[in-house]
């Protein structure tokens, strides 16, 4: 199990505001896949996955037209 600070960032969908929701928080996961499931729910989902040198991992996801951003850095 790996020990992680997790960013969640919510894009706001109004045009006239640019700043977002920002969340953090450090969490021991086994497997980041299946932590990423509680974030799946809907029925339009798009996803795209970045993997850095530095091993941090990004998830671009759009959830029926929520986009968001959940960056996994190692600890």
């Amino acid at each position: 199990m790996a020990e992680y600070e997790v960013l969640r960032e919510i894009f706001n969908q109004c045009s006239g505001n640019q700043m977002r929701d920002i969340y953090v928080e450090e969490a021991e996961i086994e497997d980041i896949d299946s932590y990423m499931d509680t974030y799946r729910v809907g029925k339009d989902i798009t996803e795209e996955v970045y993997q850095h040198e530095d091993g941090t991992i990004s998830y671009d996801m759009n959830v029926d037209g929520l986009r968001q951003r959940i960056t996994f850095q190692p600890i």
